[in-house]
């Protein structure tokens, strides 16, 4: 054990103070007092892999064992220090009331007709999960499922509700600590009784096929921790509502093994659509025409080199999103007959924005995505356009998705100042209106967003939205939140965020470039951030904060940045290769050991992305060459860091963070703060409940704001 005061801080923390004094209500604020802490002795041993004849030391391997003793242990005595760290920040129940304060809205869900009802969601404000409600045609409304009875803590939570045609059985799943494994459990609607239960779930929809049977897929039982072990074939199972779960058919998966599979019906349940993966980019599609005695599963894409979603069928025409020869993505349709990708005629062709499409009242809905910002269209199924929909600003809408039979629809605003706004939308007029207005104690009209765009290390250009309060003086003396992901094709695009919204009522500035690795761009955008592109990632990050202080914004001193998942490695990665350009660094949930990812749950399954350390010497040098636990070098400084996980994460095993908390801890044993918060009994985020977001929040933002040398809060 070593006592650590965090003297080098102290330093920094005096210098801001000096200068820090002139933004957020010209208040003038505290300087942070320096806190000391004793980080945990950590064992060390000689465990090792050799790759390609490169031996490399994997000093901390023990902490993989999640369940063993001795690593329950050093996680206990981690969140001691952490805990004991956060309870000193002076300002931290003041960030906690106002946090929540503002959570406390009540938000209720767009209505979906299921049968006889009409069902939505409602949370008062400080609910740890959202309760369902319906309402049938007289109006009337009545509790359907509370989540919040399933357990005490509000950690069991509800994954989907899945109603069989007529809305006389529903099926819902619901997981347990925030683990991705799950169970459902059918109920008959109108008397509400549960009818069965099956377990052993994992990445699965359900699937209805009449009100007696259901398709959904899960995993074999792994040998060993249900939490870390790996899982990679994946199998889809068809079930008899009644019958014991060990006499379900294994419908898909058997002979063929896939890492990922799942199985939808089209509305009117004439078209079984199976789509298969090995990684999350890419799938084969499998077609079966239940209307046809004896038929079988027709191969419509078989290589797994495009992305291809059924989303419709119009009698025997069925209607496909695909970025297949399209890298921003196209509507093709074909037919049974000839559903080989170069019979396939375009619907709505491909455009220089990013598309996504739903259906409902039987048009199409074309969502489009350019500069990460949102446009909506509407067609009918031959893909005649209809009209453009209005929307009330830049910002992000999705929705516009239902029955055929829906007379209205709904779809969802929101932006990193407007609180997520429900519109009804009625498709034979166009007309929209506001239908759910959430009264958010937060007044956005002291705060604007802008979009600007700056240029990386290799001259690409690369968008970035700014937030923050109106009139704001570029003094390179503001606080700024640099956030990130970049990776899995996936935007970040604006949302408004009750966290983000504290963040800049104190004064602070939320920066979210979107980086390449991302889909803000289409196939090409991604694939421009994985494998042996990866570090275009980071560098869009790094220029980014370099960005932001050459205009003046801010300065290193006062920069932090954030990230989760995938995003949770791009926060290691980046402070790993340039700590001088960031004061805090908050890697959450990360992908951290970039050697080993691949070996546990269904972590293989990001090859398309990372490539594994197996692939070649080439790829396993790249790999080294960035991984966040592999590049720790003692004697260098680096920003004040927390990092964040849960213990039952079993997308992005724990052990990433617990062997990076070691590594920076032996590496960095004076100077800023390492500190873990390990979260007991939740996982990668799904489900977690409203009073454990609060309570990250809190320590996430008091830790930063501590961090930044301020010692009081606006």
């Amino acid at each position: 054990m070593r006592t650590v005061v965090n003297r080098k801080q102290s330093l920094h923390i005096l210098l801001i103070f000096l200068t820090s004094a002139s933004w957020s209500c010209k208040r003038k604020l505290e300087k942070a007092v320096p806190i000391q802490f004793q980080y945990p002795e950590t064992k060390v041993t000689a465990d090792a892999d050799v790759y390609f004849g490169v031996n490399v030391p994997d000093p901390y391997r023990w902490l993989e064992k999640d369940t063993a003793a001795e690593t329950r242990d050093w996680i206990g005595a981690q969140n001691e220090v952490t805990t004991s760290f956060l309870n000193q920040i002076p300002f931290r129940s003041k960030i906690q009331e106002r946090l929540t304060k503002i959570w406390n809205f009540e938000r209720i869900s767009e209505p979906r007709r299921e049968g006889k009802y009409r069902y939505f969601s409602r949370n008062t404000g400080l609910q740890n999960q959202d309760v369902i409600y319906r309402l049938d045609d007289a109006g009337k409304e009545s509790l359907f499922l509370d989540p919040n009875s399933f357990s005490s803590d509000g950690t069991t939570a509800l994954g989907g509700l899945f109603f069989s045609r007529d809305g006389s059985r529903c099926a819902y799943t619901f997981q347990v600590g925030g683990s991705d494994w799950q169970s459902v459990t059918v109920l008959n609607t109108e008397t509400l009784q549960p009818l069965e239960t099956l377990t052993g779930l994992k990445f699965t929809g359900i699937a209805w096929h009449g009100n007696s049977s259901y398709y959904y897929s899960r995993y074999d039982m792994p040998d060993g921790s249900q939490l870390s072990a790996k899982t990679d074939q994946h199998k889809i199972y068809l079930h008899q509502v009644g019958q014991p779960q060990s006499a379900d058919r294994v419908i898909f998966g058997q002979e063929q093994k896939r890492r990922y599979a799942s199985a939808v019906l089209t509305e009117d349940e004439r078209f079984l659509v199976i789509a298969t993966a090995q990684s999350t980019t890419g799938n084969d599609l499998l077609v079966r025409d239940l209307s046809l005695p004896d038929s079988r599963l027709v191969p419509v894409v078989t290589d797994f080199e495009s992305v291809n979603y059924v989303l419709d069928n119009d009698g025997d025409r069925i209607l496909l999103l695909t970025d297949r020869n399209a890298p921003r993505k196209r509507v093709v349709s074909f037919r049974m007959d000839k559903p080989a990708p170069e019979h396939w005629v375009d619907v709505i062709p491909e455009t220089d924005a990013v598309l996504g499409a739903r259906t409902g009242s039987g048009f199409l809905f074309a969502r489009y995505e350019k500069d990460a910002l949102t446009s909506l269209k509407q067609y009918d199924y031959s893909g005649k356009h209809l009209r453009d929909i209005a929307l009330p600003g830049p910002g992000t809408a999705w929705g516009l998705s239902g029955k055929r039979s829906d007379k209205e629809l709904y779809y969802l605003f929101t932006s990193y100042t407007v609180a997520e706004t429900i519109y009804s939308y009625e498709p034979a007029t166009g007309k929209s209106a506001v239908f759910r207005k959430p009264a958010v104690d937060f007044d956005a009209t002291n705060f604007e967003s802008k979009q600007i765009f700056y240029h990386s290390k290799d001259g690409t250009r690369v968008p970035m939205m700014l937030t923050h309060r109106k009139g704001l003086e570029r003094n390179g003396q503001n606080p700024v939140l640099l956030y990130g992901y970049g990776g899995f094709g996936a935007s970040l695009v604006p949302a408004f965020s009750v966290t983000h919204a504290i963040w800049l009522e104190m004064g602070g500035i939320l920066a979210v470039p979107n980086i390449r690795g991302g889909g803000e761009y289409g196939k090409s955008w991604h694939d421009a951030g994985t494998k042996q592109n990866k570090q275009n990632t980071f560098d869009d990050f790094i220029a980014a904060a370099e960005y932001l202080i050459k205009e003046n914004y801010t300065a290193s001193s006062l920069l932090a940045i954030r990230g989760a998942s995938n995003g949770g490695l791009l926060v290691g990665a980046v402070m790993a290769q340039r700590p001088d350009l960031f004061a805090v660094a908050i890697p959450q949930v990360g992908v951290l050991d970039m050697l080993r990812y691949h070996t546990f749950t269904a972590g293989a399954g990001w090859a398309y992305d990372y490539g594994t350390a197996q692939d070649n010497p080439q790829m396993f040098e790249y790999l080294r060459k960035y991984s966040p636990v592999h590049n720790v070098q003692h004697g260098k400084s680096y920003p004040a860091t927390l990092i964040v996980t849960g213990d039952h994460d079993d997308r992005v095993v724990p052990a990433h963070s617990y062997k990076f908390a070691a590594t920076l801890q032996a590496a960095q044993p004076q100077g800023n703060p390492v500190l873990l918060r390990v979260d007991l009994n939740t996982g990668h985020g799904a489900g977690t409940p409203t009073s454990r977001m609060i309570a990250e929040d809190t320590d996430i933002l008091a830790f930063i704001w501590h961090s930044l040398g301020f010692g009081s809060v606006p």
